[in-house]
């Protein structure tokens, strides 16, 4: 039985790698994932916010005594809104690059080219084997064009490749209007690897306290239906690896990941929930599934879902939607 699959050039021992979260915040901890199986683990991430602060920072040590700068430090978080800042994210990721055997990606989080080259730079000098480039962008500003956006994503992930040797992947928005072109143009631009999809917080009301507040919910298995429907249509047709986020919270979603053409699988809300130790079932749970259904290997597996390769290659295009309001059946039937 050959679980293993290669990920932005990088081989793993399965698909199944810990994303981006809190549990990657300690030397012990991110030991305790590769223990429990995880094939690779995604570093939390390091904001842009957190790159501006201590820049602004330095210049307010050089500036003391001006007007020019006191007003703005205001529009950025305080240092204790972060768990550790560039430098100590840095270390950490050095620490853990040395202490385990399966690949760390480092995760930068922003909007702007702030910081994102030198920071990419200075994680692969840390013994990062990639970086995982999150951008989190809502263009709240009506005058903002959508292909305005598109190229922003473009011109950070240009950039990025240009600095660093170690493919370098995006987790891409569900948000754009044409996704497929979004995917071609971001591969085109040079990204090792696209992640579907990245799964963005919105706030919510306190109406008590009349706040705009965080809400955070962990995903549920329903999350995986936009993800499986566009790694089905991407793979094949892109140079890059596809990576699976969203939903994962049984060995089913892995199954359905991979046979859609993901060639990584991520989790971390399953984590959260159940601890480091369901890494074990998950990876245990795929293998005891292709040994049911006669798969040799994930690499058999792989894409025999996709657009590509199923009999009906509409079921994934609008033929599909009568199709799929028929399928329910209620009470009234």
């Amino acid at each position: 039985m050959d679980l293993t699959t290669t990920y932005m050039g990088m081989k793993l021992k399965h698909p199944i790698i810990a994303s981006s979260s809190p549990l990657s915040g300690s030397v012990a901890s991110i030991k305790r994932l590769e223990d429990a199986g995880a094939a690779a683990v995604v570093m939390f991430s390091l904001f842009e916010e957190q790159l501006k602060h201590e820049s602004a920072a330095l210049e307010h040590l050089m500036t003391a005594g001006t007007e020019s700068f006191a007003e703005s430090l205001s529009y950025f978080p305080e240092v204790d809104d972060y768990t550790v800042g560039p430098d100590s994210y840095l270390e950490l990721l050095r620490q853990a690059s040395a202490a385990v055997d399966i690949p760390i990606i480092g995760s930068l989080n922003g909007i702007t080219n702030t910081g994102w080259i030198e920071y990419a730079q200075l994680m692969q000098q840390a013994g990062a084997k990639g970086v995982e480039l999150n951008i989190y962008y809502i263009p709240a500003d009506l005058t903002t064009a959508g292909r305005e956006v598109e190229q922003r994503y473009v011109d950070i992930v240009k950039a990025v490749k240009a600095a660093v040797t170690v493919p370098v992947a995006v987790k891409l928005s569900p948000f754009f209007s044409a996704i497929g072109s979004m995917a071609k143009a971001l591969d085109d631009a040079g990204a090792d690897g696209l992640v579907l999809f990245n799964r963005f917080y919105q706030p919510d009301f306190d109406l008590d306290k009349l706040e705009v507040a965080p809400n955070l919910q962990l995903s549920t298995p329903d999350e995986i239906r936009l993800p499986l429907l566009w790694l089905a249509v991407l793979y094949g047709r892109l140079r890059a690896s596809l990576g699976a986020t969203r939903g994962v919270h049984t060995p089913i979603e892995v199954v359905k990941y991979v046979m859609a053409g993901a060639d990584a699988v991520m989790t971390t809300s399953a984590l959260l929930k159940n601890g480091i130790d369901y890494l074990t079932i998950l990876r245990d749970g795929l293998k005891t599934w292709m040994e049911v259904h006669g798969y040799d290997s994930v690499t058999q597996m792989k894409g025999s879902m996709s657009q590509r390769n199923v009999a009906d290659p509409t079921a994934f295009e609008r033929a599909n939607y009568i199709k799929t309001l028929e399928s329910y059946k209620g009470d009234y039937a």
